[in-house]
């Protein structure tokens, strides 16, 4: 039970598995899920997102293993969004194959594996990890819901584009991380009465998150949704880091900082995917059962990519 996987990734299951009996019996009515899940989107999102890239010094990122990575991320994306057209539920499963839990489990899961040094680089790709992605999905997702409001009332390309690029700008996860960004590169150090509250409003985000995603899954039907949960996750789980491995490899890096974006890579699916099939009300309980399946299949396919990673 202190192997580093089991360490990471028991306490996430017990917070799941909490919510899903609070959902059971009833402590949560499912119309109060939403407003909850708005809270967690609206108000903690933010605060952490504007707190952790409020402290990101961009000199010091070591850019090679980041692009190793993110290029990685953009080519499943937009495999996903080819096979299945530009749409909401395309943008959330291709989000939910590339979105790793680097925080409520990737810190105490490398910090344990990998030691400091293995750390230092994790928290490197965690202060662009989300600006990345997440506001990579939400321009997605805005553009995908312009077009199909501009297909049920057709207006000029440009139109749409522009009302997209604003929706995705004034939005709570990206507005709050360009923010944060530009307040870092002015070298301030945030006031301790204003950080102090982000950083209690950040702590609460993931175990809330957590708890949410088993709320949901109490009124969830798992098993028709198996298969495409299994899918995903082999996808996020497995191909994920065998494709961050091949480019890293292909680019030349070794040594840690190749095993620490392989091994984030192979991280479970986080919580903030099903946020956002909540928040566009698409795939919501195909995503929850692709969290909880994803989460419980990494406490198998984690060791075997530490393992693989061993012997390159």
């Amino acid at each position: 039970m202190n192997h580093p996987v089991f360490s990471a990734l028991i306490p996430v299951v017990l917070l799941v598995a909490l919510g899903y009996v609070a959902g059971r019996l009833r402590w949560m009515r499912a119309d109060s899920v939403k407003d909850l899940s708005n809270l967690v989107f609206l108000v903690l999102t933010p605060a952490l997102m504007f707190r952790t890239m409020g402290k990101v010094d961009v000199k010091q990122l070591e850019l090679l293993p980041l692009a190793t990575y993110f290029v990685a991320v953009f080519i499943l994306f937009g495999v996903n969004l080819l096979w299945q057209g530009l749409n909401r539920r395309a943008a959330v499963l291709a989000l939910a194959s590339t979105f790793s839990n680097t925080v409520m489990i990737g810190i105490a899961f490398i910090g344990l594996a990998y030691g400091e040094a293995g750390l230092v680089v994790l928290l490197a790709l965690l202060s662009l990890h989300a600006v990345v992605l997440l506001t990579a999905g939400t321009v997605i997702l805005e553009l995908a819901v312009a077009r199909e409001a501009a297909v049920a009332e057709p207006r000029a390309m440009w139109r749409t584009v522009l009302s997209a690029v604003r929706n995705a700008v004034i939005h709570p996860v990206p507005l709050p991380i360009i923010a944060g960004l530009l307040f870092a590169q002015t070298g301030w150090a945030i006031p301790e009465v204003v950080d102090r509250p982000l950083q209690w409003l950040g702590n609460a985000f993931g175990p809330l998150a957590l708890l949410l995603v088993g709320v949901t899954l109490a009124g969830t039907t798992v098993g028709p949704h198996l298969r495409g949960a299994l899918s995903l996750t082999l996808v996020k789980n497995l191909l994920m880091p065998a494709l961050v491995a091949g480019l890293g490899l292909l680019m030349g890096l070794s040594g840690l900082p190749l095993v620490v974006m392989i091994v984030t890579a192979a991280l479970p699916m986080g919580a903030n995917v099903f946020l956002f099939s909540q928040r566009y009300a698409v795939a919501e309980e195909l995503v929850t059962a692709s969290v909880i399946v994803s989460n419980a299949v990494a406490l198998l396919t984690l060791p075997l990519v530490m393992w693989l990673v061993g012997l390159l």
